[in-house]
């Protein structure tokens, strides 16, 4: 067996090295001392400035946020190095459904969510048991009735087929629209959540076509009209102001929200979240780069 070694305690200090300077290159010798001082002095300033980003980025608390393809995304892109300012690291999953958001923030896979409206998380809170609440209000994303037949909606022939969501708020979101323009009837005290059972009356005897939200640009050339979500519209190239036929008044329940777990709702993460959302530049972002597809409302 080898012989043991004491070990050496490991010298942690620095040592600055001031290099000699010709005075035939930088005048005379007080100019020579001078740049001499500059340049011991600024090696430690440097290395402090590194070191205090470096504490600045370990410190800093990350969560993950699921959101939908589209503006959910890139608005919370744009809210991203405000939160970072303030010691907060987000890092964004998209899902591609309504669905399963919801159930990764209950069980804790994502620390917070932002793609659907209360009505909605009301009712999957209802129907699953999901323990998660809103902590803040942030955009309203207008629903629209879309169609590559037909210019307007009167157009649509007796018997037309039209697409809507298959999810109770977002589907019954749509029939409220359509009760609102005077296509169809509803029975009374339906909420904001009919379904194509609670139609009383159907005077052009249309067929209700229930298609999952994600997949509804794709029966576009399947149907008479289909009405599609504003980030699935956008993403599928549509534009939400100016392509529909229908469009949903922005004024309603239908404000989209951040939600978090209900035990998480205090903690200061979520209060750093919300004021970077709430912020001037995130409304002009929203402003700016939608165009009046997507309205801020805080």
């Amino acid at each position: 067996m080898e012989k043991a070694h004491p070990r050496r305690a490991l010298n942690l200090d620095f040592h600055f090295i001031d290099f000699p300077l010709r005075s035939s290159e930088y005048g005379s010798n007080h100019s020579c001392r001078a740049m001499e001082t500059k340049m011991s002095f600024r090696f430690p300033l440097i290395l402090a400035t590194v070191l205090a980003a470096w504490s600045a980025a370990s410190s800093a608390e990350t969560i993950k946020i699921g959101v939908t393809p589209g503006p959910h995304a890139q608005i919370l892109e744009a809210v991203k190095p405000i939160a970072a300012k303030n010691g907060l690291d987000i890092q964004l999953l998209e899902f591609s459904d309504y669905v399963v958001p919801n159930a990764a923030l209950d069980a804790g896979e994502i620390q917070a969510n932002s793609f659907q409206n209360q009505p909605y998380l009301d009712n999957q809170k209802a129907d699953r048991g999901y323990k998660i609440e809103a902590v803040a209000l942030t955009v309203n994303f207008p629903i629209g009735v879309y169609s590559k037949k037909h210019k307007a909606f009167a157009d649509i022939p007796e018997g037309g087929k039209v697409s809507i969501p298959n999810d109770p708020t977002n589907g019954g979101r749509v029939l409220l629209l359509l009760r609102d323009k005077g296509v169809i009837k509803l029975k009374d005290g339906t909420g904001f959540k009919p379904t194509v059972l609670d139609i009383t009356e159907n005077p052009k005897k249309l067929k209700f076509i229930e298609v999952d939200a994600a997949q509804a640009p794709r029966a576009l050339d399947d149907v008479d009209a289909a009405a599609i979500n504003t980030n699935y519209a956008t993403q599928a190239g549509l534009d939400p102001v100016k392509d529909p036929i229908l469009r949903e008044d922005p004024k309603g329940p239908y404000v989209n929200l951040i939600a978090v777990r209900t035990a998480d709702k205090d903690k200061p993460w979520v209060k750093i979240l919300v004021d970077s959302y709430h912020t001037p530049e995130v409304k002009e972002f929203v402003l700016t780069k939608f165009k009046g597809a997507v309205l801020p409302s805080w």
